[in-house]
């Protein structure tokens, strides 16, 4: 029971840590997109949830791409705590990192660029520990865990480079030989989505970046800079093998006008399992969806 009790304590005050922060820097609270016409395409996670209303199809939201780069054409600083749901694979149920129902903290900046937004990552993630680690030191240390003091800027590894080093599984290799938060970036163009902007200076190089925690406790944040120039986006949703048509909206809106922008993602449910060092994301949730486990309620 003091688990239980002390899990819905760091959520809330993550919740309430994070949004302090990002108020103090000039964010605006955006209400989460529940359903949408378009989702993020996911290529590694191929199954929708799809609801039929009003004579057309929505998808369950996977991730508020498209609306975070809306968002920011009306405020230059967006932020919001967004349901997502994601299919998995129900073998990923068993990774200890995965549920099909979880809240992503999403955020974008206009005219960002991906190094401003890794420098506003490592500033958000410690001034949360900071926060969890000052109000519940002693209720952390009774269920034996204690939270080490990062410093920053944290280290930085190119994806080639991870690959070589460490393998194919470098990222759990890497982030379990890891004693800071690391930051895995130029990821290349086959490896992520249409939206993630190609480096114009290093043709087949992404900039994007994921941020991963120490401990094998696997990604914290996954992000980037992202392709807003119309024919930039259909170019890159054809090499992906999707059909321009299914984001005709996203289209449309960039020949309107998309500013540049850069953000990115943290799985709240990820985060408080780091803190509490728990064996499963499934603990965080008081009714978890974890790929192939049933639900009771």
């Amino acid at each position: 029971m003091l688990r239980s009790s002390l899990v819905l304590e760091v959520t809330s005050a993550v919740l309430g840590a994070a949004r302090e922060f990002l108020e103090k820097e000039g964010f605006v609270e955006l209400l989460p997109v529940i359903l949408a016409p378009v989702t993020d395409p996911l290529r590694t996670t191929p199954d929708r949830a799809i609801v039929s209303a009003y004579g057309q199809d929505w998808y369950l939201t996977r991730s508020m791409i498209f609306h975070k780069q809306a968002a920011v054409r009306i405020c230059p600083k967006i932020f919001s705590f967004s349901p997502n749901i994601r299919l998995e694979p129900a073998e990923r149920g068993k990774t200890g990192r995965h549920l099909f129902e979880f809240v992503q903290l999403d955020l974008e900046v206009r005219e960002a660029t991906r190094d401003e937004v890794m420098d506003l990552g490592e500033r958000l993630l410690l001034y949360v520990l900071s926060e969890i680690r000052r109000d519940f030191s002693r209720k952390l240390a009774e269920v034996g865990r204690e939270l080490p003091e990062y410093s920053r800027p944290f280290p930085r590894i190119a994806w080639h480079e991870a690959r070589k080093e460490f393998g194919p599984d470098f990222e759990e290799a890497l982030s379990r030989q890891s004693k800071s938060p690391v930051w895995i970036v130029d990821f290349p163009i086959e490896e992520r989505e249409f939206y993630d902007r190609e480096d114009p200076e290093r043709p087949g190089i992404l900039r994007d970046m994921d941020l991963l925690y120490p401990e094998g406790f696997g990604e914290a944040l996954s992000g980037g800079e992202r392709e807003y120039l119309p024919e930039r986006i259909r170019l890159r949703i054809l090499r992906q093998g999707l059909d321009p048509a299914a984001y005709a909206g996203l289209i449309a809106l960039a020949k309107e006008g998309l500013p540049p922008s850069a953000g990115f993602g943290i799985g709240v449910e990820r985060l408080v399992r780091f803190i509490l060092g728990l064996s499963h994301v499934g603990e965080v949730r008081l009714f978890p969806r974890i790929p192939g486990v049933p639900a009771v309620l």
